[in-house]
């Protein structure tokens, strides 16, 4: 049960940063589109620039979950050698 938990909070926190950083993209277009438009810039494309904040965001909530649950996995472990010595 406790891994379970363990890898369930991995995805919590995974899906949590993932749709962070996919927020903060989507601002940051709209903010670069806004000036663009006002300057008399083409506009801006939202597909390439969503694209690479997608594999970012991937990069960045998989190296944040990663160590999460594998601290997981070690600690039950731990906690089955020391429950079995005893």
């Amino acid at each position: 049960m406790a891994c379970v938990l363990w890898m369930l909070l991995a995805v919590v926190v995974w899906n949590v940063v993932f749709d962070r950083m996919l927020v903060l993209a989507g601002r940051r277009y709209s903010y670069a589109a806004a000036l663009a438009f006002q300057s008399g810039q083409p506009p801006l494309l939202i597909a390439p620039w969503m694209r690479a904040a997608r594999v970012e965001a991937v990069r960045v909530a998989t190296l944040a979950a990663v160590p999460i649950g594998l601290a997981g996995i070690a600690a039950v472990m731990l906690a089955l050698r020391r429950r079995q010595r005893v």
